[in-house]
């Protein structure tokens, strides 16, 4: 008896020095300053449309505080308070207020202790969508340089957390560069990646089957760059692009690349052959195909004839498009121009199909197709249905928005921006509705607030994805170091 009341003594002590230590923790704002006007956070999650099994949006305040005090509390119930030097919200309390304000929205309250004393800001808000979101994102993580490769890889990212886990990297291989990466739409069972450098070739997934291919036939000018699959996964068009690239004396330009040539290929998966239309190979430039999502159509940009590198900035791509059919293999004999930019004095890359058919989302710069190096590059929105064709103002900046990609249920996007610093890509998600009403971009979530990747690498070519991918690494180093390579016919 005498034991167990000393335990119970014991445990007693024990709760009320933790119950001590987290009061001493938080402090409790007095003489608050109150402002009319939201709070400066960074990343900024203000007004912005989440999915319900977003990882949690941990956020800093952009300038140096000694503690910040945050409550969230939702519009159908529950709430989660939280204090520090930075808003790290715990995963669990996050993932549940969610669930139980979908379709509904956040409240969330900031004040910050500055100099000794506190501010309380306005509260913002976090709307909480209906809509799904898939399982995650894959993309390329690289280092801005510009003549060697470093280390790199492609890497995959649960959407829910903040995990992330490496499907390839070059270090397997040194000296090679991973890159191109393609599934079908979302599914990672169908997988074409690319490998550069001496053990090079193009890694193809088909169900359970990995092979690798040389896509090089005497017909295409080089190996396969910009994959995109036929919804049917019977067929992956790629572009065959001779890249170069030169450097800009000017301060506000650093890097131009440019094709000095491109043809498109498309490459019938069953019958491991080329096809090569002379109407997808002419002397102007053709590049990033894309399938329609019926299948019935073959998307791509073409930009007339220019000498490089001396006209490089005259070099204006316009969007087209041409018939496929499936069954036979064979293209249509015309070629219909969709946009033309060039007589707007613009270029169009990274075309890219929603999966229902209605969109077709597209990068615009001022020449070129290489975006990612213009700061005046911007997303626009062709409506298939309508015809109407706008500026996407409600997520785009005053430096470079590049690539993109959609989810599987179309109701969101995915787009690689440099609005932070001008130099590293950031990824960015926002959701579009049945009419078309595009909300607020978010910057993807980071475990670390106010730190978007502690590496500074960037990311590049963004994908969502239903599952993890699954790719036997040790298979594929094998495939390729041994030199033998599937040659297209």
């Amino acid at each position: 008896m005498k034991n167990i009341r000393i335990n119970i003594l014991a445990l007693g002590i024990t709760l009320l020095h933790g119950l001590f230590l987290f009061s001493s923790c938080r402090e409790i704002p007095v003489n608050v300053h109150e402002v009319g006007e939201s709070p400066a956070i960074y990343p900024d999650y203000t007004e912005v449309t989440i999915p319900s099994s977003i990882a949690p949006l941990n956020f800093t305040y952009a300038t140096e505080t000694e503690r910040m005090d945050v409550m969230f509390r939702g519009s159908e119930g529950g709430e989660i308070s939280i204090q520090g030097k930075e808003a790290v919200i715990p995963p669990g309390k996050w993932k549940k207020l969610l669930d139980e304000n979908r379709g509904g929205r956040l409240e969330v309250t900031v004040a910050v202790k500055q100099n000794g004393r506190w501010t309380r800001y306005l509260p913002f808000r976090i709307y909480v969508s209906e809509y799904p979101i898939d399982y995650g994102l894959a993309y390329r993580l690289v280092a801005p340089g510009y003549e060697i490769y470093s280390r790199m890889g492609i890497y995959e990212r649960n959407l829910s957390d903040f995990t992330q886990r490496a499907i390839l990297e070059n270090t397997f291989i040194p000296g090679s560069c991973v890159n191109c990466h393609s599934f079908r739409e979302t599914d990672t069972e169908s997988l074409s990646l690319h490998v550069r450098g001496q053990h090079g070739g193009t890694v193809l997934k088909v169900g359970g089957e990995t092979n690798i291919l040389d896509l090089k036939t005497p017909e295409t000018a080089g190996r396969g760059v910009y994959p995109y699959w036929h919804p049917s996964g019977k067929y992956i068009a790629y572009s065959q692009n001779d890249t170069r690239q030169v450097f800009h004396a000017s301060n506000d330009k650093r890097v131009e690349v440019f094709d000095f040539s491109s043809d498109v290929t498309v490459y019938d998966v069953a019958n491991n052959r080329m096809l090569t239309p002379p109407s997808l190979s002419t002397n102007g430039f053709e590049t990033f195909p894309v399938f329609s999502p019926d299948g019935e159509s073959l998307y791509f940009c073409l930009a007339d004839f220019h000498r490089l590198p001396a006209e490089y900035a005259k070099v204006r791509y316009n969007l087209c498009r041409i018939a496929f059919d499936a069954e036979t293999g064979r293209f249509g004999e015309k070629v219909d121009t969709l946009i033309r930019a060039s007589e707007m004095e613009k270029s169009i890359s990274f075309p890219r199909p929603s999966y229902d058919g209605r969109y077709i989302m597209y990068t615009l710069s001022d020449y070129g197709n290489f975006s990612i190096w213009h700061k005046e590059a911007d997303l626009w929105l062709l409506d298939l249905q309508t015809g109407k064709n706008r500026l996407l103002d409600e997520v785009n900046s005053a430096d470079t928005e590049s690539y993109h990609s959609w989810s599987s249920n179309n109701r969101w996007f995915v787009f690689s921006s440099r609005r932070d610093d001008g130099l590293y890509t950031r990824l960015y998600l926002a959701s579009i509705d049945e009419e078309g009403n595009v909300s607020k971009p978010f910057m993807l979530p980071q475990q670390t607030p106010g730190r978007y990747d502690p590496s500074f690498y960037s990311y590049n070519i963004p994908e969502f994805i239903s599952a993890p991918v699954k790719l036997d690494v040790r298979k594929i180093e094998k495939q390729l170091l041994s030199g033998e390579r599937t040659k297209a016919n």
